[in-house]
């Protein structure tokens, strides 16, 4: 009898079309010494449709990240004496080694996709899933295709354990949870609408203008000060530097694709003086302009 067959002997049905894999102590053991897959993987995944009466609680916690992701229905979170509510097309990520409790509605129950995961980079993945360092259910749109990768990743550890097998599984593992956390970078046309990052479209659309700050601040209806603070907080820089750091990445383009001269693409891009467009690039990139062109175009 194979690991596959024997796991799923021990699963008893809790909810009508439930499904459930959970890795064999070896297997994680051969995860953890695989180089491309250590720093994330799966250790338990799952499927709950429907789930009346699905109620966990891990008075210490566990030992790996636990991803819930609702699709339909809704459920609840306890931690810390905080609950958390999950609803359609939310999802959340609870901590490891933290005592939790998690239970679906009695009249409303959750449908849900769960996995476990662990590694050396899974730290600093779930950082990356807090808002301002603290615990968040996330809403996000729902997208067919995310689902599809879930099912793939099921569907391969359904047929094997197998070493490329499971390198397949978290490496798509990886894309699903990313998929999760970055919604909004995967997205920004449609998240980003902040001032600071309408901003930066303004610069990029206008790359050939020279702008002030004043003017910047001004499309944003804001003073200044108060968007100046606002840029930095976003990008660690002034709205000028960030502006030409933009200009300088552009030129570089030129310096590769055209013959241009650096007085003209200079011009281009609105630097009046060709040396301060020189010196600004050599600072930015490292060489002058001319070396960039020299070294890249061979």
């Amino acid at each position: 009898m194979n690991n596959i067959t024997e796991i799923k002997k021990k699963i008893k049905e809790g909810f009508v079309g439930q499904r459930m894999i959970v890795l064999p102590p070896n297997i994680k053991k051969s995860i953890i010494n695989n180089p491309l897959i250590k720093n994330l993987y799966l250790t338990a995944i799952g499927y709950y449709p429907k789930a009346i009466y699905h109620d966990r609680e891990r008075k210490t916690g566990s030992n790996q990240y636990i991803l819930l992701y609702c699709v339909d229905g809704e459920g609840y979170i306890y931690i810390n004496d905080q609950v958390y509510p999950l609803k359609p097309n939310t999802y959340i990520i609870i901590p490891k080694n933290v005592g939790h409790r998690y239970k679906s509605s009695n009249t409303n129950p959750w449908s849900i996709y769960w996995v476990h995961f662990s590694g050396l980079t899974a730290d600093a993945l779930y950082q990356r899933s807090l808002v301002q360092g603290m615990l968040h259910v996330h809403a996000i749109p729902y997208d067919t295709s995310r689902i599809k990768l879930f099912e793939q990743v099921y569907a391969i550890l359904e047929h094997s354990f197998h070493e490329k097998e499971m390198e397949l599984t978290n490496l798509y593992l990886q894309h699903f949870i990313t998929s999760l956390i970055y919604y909004k970078e995967l997205n920004p046309v449609t998240y980003d609408t902040d001032s600071v990052s309408l901003s930066i479209a303004y610069m990029k659309n206008n790359i050939q203008q020279k702008l002030l700050i004043e003017d910047l601040a001004g499309r944003q209806g804001i003073s200044v000060s108060h968007y100046s603070r606002l840029f930095h907080q976003k990008t660690g820089s002034s709205p000028i530097n960030y502006f030409n750091l933009l200009k300088i990445h552009a030129s570089c383009q030129h310096l590769y694709f055209t013959d241009r001269s650096i007085k003209e693409i200079a011009a281009a891009l609105g630097f009046d003086d060709q040396y301060y467009f020189s010196r600004l690039f050599s600072k930015l990139i490292g060489i002058s302009p001319l070396k960039y062109r020299k070294t890249h175009k061979k």
